[in-house]
């Protein structure tokens, strides 16, 4: 195995420098990637001097903020040109914890690994129950009109095989916020991808402000409702 961890950020100064810490402290032989969105709060300048002494973590610094798609994509292209075996997205606001992401780099015989909330064992801690209705009706509306047969779509820790993103035309991936996550999903199963959901436990970020908005809800709603409309008129399919 030869991982990649990307970790998408815009103004994380609060919380990368520990999360860098803790991935490198507990998970052996892992690379990181820092995909900074031109923060305005010092996170940039942070990883320059954590790279400076440690080999491992890269900084890929945008020239302005695209946006979580673009993010990864430019991430994975990253990765793929530099033969890692599997890629992994991974929130940098210390909302997915360091073992779960160890338990998803355990499992074998897969093309994507997705840590989720919403599979026996998994959970949310210190979510308003306003964010978790949301979060639980988004992925039954995706599961209605995709019929992706994954319980957490939405959910942004996963583990790609760099074969699966080889075969994806990532360029055709237009979605961001957590719809980048569904179309991801969708492209997968459209090649025929093995996907497995492990039980990740999801808690809410305690320092910084969360970057789902109004038009990130919107998109998705538009997007998944235009996906669902085309497969049921197409007869079937993804």
């Amino acid at each position: 195995m030869k991982p990649l961890v990307i970790l998408p950020t815009y103004n994380e100064v609060a919380n990368i420098e520990t999360l860098i810490e803790r991935i490198i402290k507990h998970i052996k032989g892992i690379d990181l990637l820092v995909v900074d969105g031109c923060s305005d709060d010092g996170t940039s300048e942070i990883i320059r001097e954590i790279a400076k002494r440690e080999p491992r973590v890269n900084l890929l610094s945008e020239d302005a903020k695209r946006g979580l798609g673009r993010a990864y994509i430019a991430g994975f292209n990253w990765g793929l040109l530099r033969d890692y075996t599997e890629i992994v997205t991974m929130d940098a606001d210390l909302s997915h914890r360091v073992r779960d992401l160890g338990k998803l780099l355990e499992v074998r015989d897969f093309d994507l690994v997705i840590g989720s909330r919403w599979i026996l064992g998994g959970a949310v801690e210190n979510w308003p129950l306003r964010r978790e209705l949301l979060s639980r009706f988004a992925n039954r509306y995706v599961e209605f009109f995709l019929k992706l047969r994954v319980a957490d779509s939405t959910s942004g820790l996963r583990v790609y095989r760099s074969e699966l993103l080889r075969d994806l035309d990532l360029n055709s991936i237009k979605s961001e916020g957590y719809t980048f996550q569904i179309e991801m999903v969708r492209a997968a199963r459209k090649v025929g991808a093995k996907i497995v959901e492990v039980p990740i436990i999801f808690r809410e970020r305690r320092f910084g402000k969360s970057k789902i908005s109004r038009a990130i809800v919107f998109e998705a709603m538009f997007r998944v409702t235009a996906w669902g409309l085309k497969r049921i008129g197409g007869g079937g399919g993804i």
